[in-house]
């Protein structure tokens, strides 16, 4: 309906239909996500559980469920997220407590980061991704002080650092700063905020042994390839193998038990190993238009809280690829952060998808003024 300002009016008006473009991007990438974990997980799969397709068939599982949960949230009304938005949130992070109970989270390689409830098991700092964008876009349409975003967002950032995982904490802080930065909130207080962070994170990367060693490694690799420098030593073996058009799909060598978490973190390096560099280049273009097609929809949203909710979703989709791919290929500390669509992982697909669908829904809206 019209609503009259000062000088203009403002008209919302529902599309008939969703954006196809960023639809077919997110079909397309879901597609090839599922391509890449059954190659690069096969040789794991087939030493741990004796079937190459174990891994593949819990994330077409997942995939699968992601999609469903896609369409039928882009048929709801983004209004309808904006008005659960807090008890979203704080369910989110009773999970992020729960968690790191002793006995009720479990624990992994050190990292305290999964609940099991029955026959799955859920990642909670992924779910807290997407209703962390939710309530800050809450709090930005309801025009809060700034204290509003940024106790939400540091508590959350501190549960999921006690997990401990740095990377995921950087995107959290990432997201949620860029939706504070577009509502607008004073410049002296996100600058506050962003330099507390920043140091914070330094602090926590210097005083925990892994995480000083991987930066240690990035800034001056030591004489130690099969100790500190094995995992990146793996992925740029990896990228190099790969050359200009790469050794063939499935051909690759360095999946076979040699380069750590290959069908997770490490995703990108066994695509470009075996797609080559101008493969591995037309994957980078296609999470560009992605990003590119998303931040198109976001601007054209209808209201204040859709239009932060989008950008949210953005930054933390496409900040992660970026933050991965940068570790991959040495401009950055390998973080750990997976590659989203590509890497395997239930949650982490099953919330993408769903983020994706609030995209698509928000495209079904857009805001025209008339002076």
């Amino acid at each position: 309906m019209p609503v009259t300002h000062v000088g203009k009016i403002r008209l919302k008006k529902q599309t008939k239909s969703l954006d196809r473009r960023l639809l077919y991007l997110v079909l397309t990438l879901t597609s090839l996500g599922l391509i890449a974990v059954a190659d690069a997980s096969a040789p794991s799969a087939l030493n741990v559980f004796g079937d190459k397709f174990y891994f593949v068939k819990q994330q077409a599982v997942w995939g699968g469920l992601g999609i469903v949960l896609m369409f039928l949230f882009s048929r709801l009304n983004p209004s309808f997220w904006e008005k659960i938005a807090t008890p979203l949130f704080f369910f989110s992070i009773l999970l992020l407590v729960l968690v790191l109970i002793p006995g009720v989270g479990t624990k992994f390689l050190g990292a305290r980061r999964w609940l099991i409830l029955g026959a799955v098991s859920v990642q909670p700092s992924e779910i807290v991704k997407l209703t962390l964008a939710i309530y800050l876009a809450k709090v930005a349409a309801k025009g809060k002080s700034s204290l509003a975003f940024f106790f939400p967002l540091a508590a959350t950032a501190a549960l999921v650092m006690m997990q401990p995982d740095l990377g995921t904490t950087l995107i959290i802080l990432a997201m949620g700063l860029a939706q504070i930065f577009v509502a607008g909130v004073t410049i002296l207080h996100f600058f506050a905020f962003s330099v507390t962070g920043a140091l914070i994170g330094f602090l926590f990367a210097v005083t925990s042994e892994y995480r000083r060693n991987r930066l240690l490694t990035f800034l001056a690799q030591s004489q130690d390839p099969l100790g500190r420098d094995y995992h990146i030593r793996q992925v740029l073996l990896a990228l190099g193998s790969g050359g200009i058009f790469g050794v063939g799909l499935g051909q690759g060598r360095q999946k076979f038990l040699f380069l750590p978490e290959a069908a997770t973190d490490s995703v990108f390096a066994i695509i470009a190993e075996e797609v080559g560099f101008i493969g591995a280049l037309a994957l980078i273009a296609v999470f560009a238009f992605f990003i590119f097609t998303s931040l198109k929809v976001a601007s054209r949203a209808a209201d204040k809280f859709s239009q932060i909710l989008g950008i949210g979703i953005v930054v933390w989709i496409g900040g992660q690829a970026i933050l991965n791919i940068g570790s991959m290929v040495a401009l950055v500390p390998l973080t750990g952060v997976p590659l989203p669509f590509f890497s395997y992982g239930g949650s982490a697909l099953t919330m993408i998808l769903m983020a994706c669908g609030i995209l698509l829904s928000i495209s079904r809206y857009t805001s025209h003024e008339k002076n």
